[in-house]
């Protein structure tokens, strides 16, 4: 009868190659797969025993080999334990949160727990394929936003249009809402190679189709004096005025504070942005670095501030102790701040008089900074009253050529070429 040595040990292991200590162990399972185990650093400085498996010894032992030199050169093993939503939350609150906006980390947030999490959530960090993002994007892409997150659910019977009535609506997401969501899993993704978590972002190997964003969303010159005709006599008419002459953000207006005048030298600085995360109104810095400028404060922007300022002064008498001093330039009616986004119940009833419907408030930047190029001001100095964080920025979005211009350039083209 042979002897317990003779065979596997408990019909598990059909042979184990001794190695040096510390290099690990390697052995054949009754099954016939071959595994090896060694102790390796991992993501969070200590040393665990990791397995590794394989059809044959030698790879196994391949795979060994490469752990460990990992380790000697101090870098951990690949967090087999993490699944895509664990490490993006983690990535929210220990990288997002801490180092940038309230409102960017809402926004990516936002992202992650309804559109990223419910699709690719579940599955471990270290597996994530590119085919597993490609699938995500186009499932994003195809699918229904009133479906996918029960949005009739929330809505009245006499509303209800989708998911509630078993018929669907096909409000399919934005080609921007699908790249923001690429983008936010590229930058999760890419902190865990930074973390050696990864050694790839699978998210870079998966293309996606760009926005399409539409040219001439400015006003002209004509559709700038009829807005400001029908803004005449607003109580928020030296806003639109900044907005329309100064190219100020919807934020940095809404920032503004009669701190930030400097009456003596006539300019006015931009120091912050208001913006509502959560429940809550913030100031906080302006977009970019170049944001931060000072710009002059002369003619009908000058002469509209000093009116705006006698309204203020008027508005805060008659509702005397109710007032609420915050020293912002543009307030509701009792002093306090305006929430950016109730400024369309003040924009929408003046593009409505104007003539321009199509035209959102963000437009009005758009016109100062196109009107300025058209006058021929130089492109570094309408960078620097717009605050873009490059010149790129002002000349590719910025910089086109009307029908009527490129008519003319044309006909000047023909007339040197004919001679006529």
């Amino acid at each position: 009868m042979p002897s317990s040595t003779d065979g596997p040990s408990n019909g598990r292991r059909k042979g184990r190659s001794k190695r040096a200590n510390g290099q690990g162990s390697i052995y054949q399972r009754a099954d016939g797969l071959w595994v090896g185990a060694a102790y390796v650093l991992m993501p969070d400085g200590t040393s665990k025993r990791r397995p590794v498996y394989g059809k044959s010894e030698e790879i196994v032992r391949s795979k060994l080999t490469e752990l460990q030199a990992n380790s000697d050169q101090g870098i951990p093993a690949e967090a087999t334990g993490w699944t895509v939503e664990r490490f993006l939350n983690y990535w929210l609150e220990q990288t997002v949160k801490p180092n940038n906006k309230p409102a960017t980390y809402h926004g990516y947030e936002m992202m992650v727990r309804v559109h990223i999490c419910p699709a690719i959530g579940k599955k471990r960090l270290n597996r994530l394929t590119a085919a597993d993002v490609r699938l995500f994007v186009r499932q994003m892409e195809n699918s229904c936003l009133c479906c996918r997150r029960g949005l009739d659910t929330r809505r009245r019977e006499e509303n209800r249009r989708c998911c509630a009535i078993g018929q669907c609506c096909r409000s399919l997401p934005s080609r921007r809402l699908v790249q923001q969501a690429h983008s936010v899993l590229r930058n999760g993704l890419q902190a865990a190679v930074r973390e050696e978590l990864l050694r790839r972002n699978v998210a870079k190997l998966v293309k996606i189709t760009p926005p399409q964003y539409g040219i001439n969303r400015g006003l002209t010159v004509e559709q700038s004096r009829a807005l400001l005709d029908a803004a005449a006599g607003d109580r928020l008419y030296a806003l639109v005025v900044l907005a329309l002459f100064l190219g100020l953000r919807r934020g940095e207006l809404l920032g503004l504070q009669w701190s930030d005048i400097d009456t003596d030298r006539g300019t006015l600085t931009i120091r912050r942005t208001l913006q509502r995360t959560g429940r809550a109104l913030r100031l906080v810095t302006p977009k970019t670095d170049t944001s931060f400028r000072t710009l002059p404060l002369i003619g009908f922007v000058a002469e509209a501030l000093t009116e705006h300022r006698k309204l203020q002064d008027a508005e805060r008498d008659a509702t005397g102790d109710r007032w609420v001093h915050t020293d912002h330039i543009f307030t509701t009616k009792i002093g306090t701040m305006i929430d950016p986004g109730n400024l369309r119940r003040t924009w929408d009833p003046l593009r409505r008089a104007a003539g321009i419907d199509d035209v959102v408030f963000h437009g009005l930047r758009h016109t100062c900074v196109t009107l300025l190029l058209n006058l021929g001001v130089p492109p570094h100095t309408v960078r620097e009253i717009a605050g873009h964080s490059a010149i790129e920025v002002t000349m590719t979005i910025y910089a086109h050529s009307s029908m009527a211009e490129k008519r003319t350039a044309l006909a000047r083209l023909d007339d040197h070429l004919i001679g006529n």
